[in-house]
């Protein structure tokens, strides 16, 4: 399981021109799926994602997580994310889970972190187009790996 996170201000994510989902100061997942990926790695991710420490203490040091802060998570699933880039022009995907077993992992994921984190958590479509909109606070952008 892959999350490429990014602390935010604020981020949204419309459908069909309709938003599904918005959050202010948080943190902002797009989450990929990899073959395999089972219940350790969903667990061990949403603890990452609500414990990882990338926002400011009164330093101004990465010192506190988006729990210490109390902010929102905003999860989008991206298969794109897990996507083979090593060779030629054109991405592979036969590293990312397909889509009925990523559905049922990124689900998962989604249910851990609504229950560990009840600041909130809110989510894209799965499977659909969507536009996800940001603004990136720093910027501050982590690939996490499960």
């Amino acid at each position: 399981m892959l999350a490429l996170i990014q602390r935010v201000s604020e981020a949204s994510v419309a459908v069909d021109g309709q938003t599904v989902g918005a959050i202010g100061p948080g943190l902002l997942a797009l989450v990929g799926v990899q073959p395999g990926d089972a219940e350790p790695q969903f667990q061990r991710m949403a603890q990452r994602l609500i414990g990882y420490r990338i926002f400011a203490d009164d330093h101004g040091k990465m010192n506190c997580s988006l729990a210490n802060i109390g902010g929102k998570l905003l999860l989008i699933s991206q298969f794109t994310l897990a996507a083979d880039t090593r060779s030629g022009m054109r991405p592979g995907f036969s590293t990312a889970a397909a889509p009925a077993d990523a559905e049922r992992g990124f689900d998962r994921l989604v249910a851990i972190c609504r229950e560990i984190h009840p600041p909130g958590v809110e989510i894209g479509r799965f499977g659909a187009h969507m536009v996800v909109s940001l603004v990136n606070d720093g910027p501050v952008t982590f690939l996490l790996q499960s």
